[in-house]
């Protein structure tokens, strides 16, 4: 009987643990490396970032999500890979909001356990917009893996079968993307901290968010044309007549003017 609730409190405990693998709606991959970089940012995937332009590869704090999605399949949607790099004693989240009335949004959130080392865990979670409350739910993420370096967070997974729309004849793809991040006690997750909000975008068009290249602006012609002299003959005596005196310097004039 002894044995019996020894092996039971060993199972709740392991059920409990934030940093367990392997729930139902979760699988991780096998291939723990992790590497995030600006490549590829407005051509080949998506990207938002704060501050604006960090490089998650570098020294200075980024808070960074890139996403690549697969062609749209309705009524699927998408599949959705996702990388997410920042700094949190706790944990970093990315947040997609295909309707912001509707109250509610996926949270998507790679985590530390400071209390165990640092070990890495994710959770999926669901975010009322209006008192914040977070709620855990079983949305499907596979091919986790993540990395932990002291309080640099870095993880990547994919989301599949993501539709921003309820109906069986579409599959919708723009969804707002918010980030931010959060404390975590050894057992609980702390409220979400927004960090940056981008408008709704396209996720299936990596440069949804970069914006138009201005055209070029036309300079107008200023070429200045030559100032033609008048020929002022002399009277039969060979002296300038007064007028004609008067008109030359008026013309010296003008010519000077232009040419300032």
């Amino acid at each position: 009987m002894e044995g019996g609730l020894i092996v039971l409190a060993a199972a709740l405990l392991l059920f409990l643990s934030p940093e367990v693998q392997g729930t139902a709606h979760l699988s991780f991959s096998n291939n723990t490396q992790v590497n995030i970089t600006r490549d590829g940012c407005g051509v080949s995937k998506l990207c938002v970032e704060t501050p604006n332009n960090c490089d998650p590869s570098g020294n200075s704090p980024c808070l960074f999500v890139s996403a690549v999605s697969s062609v749209p399949v309705p009524p699927n949607g998408v599949d959705l890979s996702i990388e997410l790099s920042g700094e949190s004693a706790g944990y970093i989240a990315v947040e997609l909001t295909a309707n912001a009335s509707e109250g509610t949004s996926m949270l998507f959130i790679c985590a530390q356990n400071s209390s165990d080392n640092g070990t890495f865990f994710f959770r999926t979670m669901q975010r009322n917009n209006t008192d914040d409350m977070l709620t855990p739910t079983e949305t499907r993420v596979k091919e986790i893996r993540g990395m932990v370096n002291g309080n640099m967070i870095k993880c990547e997974f994919t989301v599949p079968n993501l539709n921003a729309s309820n109906t069986r004849s579409s599959a919708a793809t723009t969804f707002s993307v918010l980030l931010g991040n959060g404390s975590f006690d050894g057992s609980a997750l702390g409220a979400f901290n927004l960090l940056f909000g981008s408008k709704p975008l396209d996720l299936t068009k990596p440069n949804s968010n970069v914006p138009p290249t201005a055209a070029p602006t036309t300079m107008p012609n200023t070429t200045i044309m030559p100032t033609i002299m008048p020929t002022i003959m002399p009277n039969n005596s060979g002296a300038l007549q007064p007028h004609a005196v008067l008109l030359l310097l008026s013309v010296l004039t003008l010519s000077v003017l232009l040419r300032v």
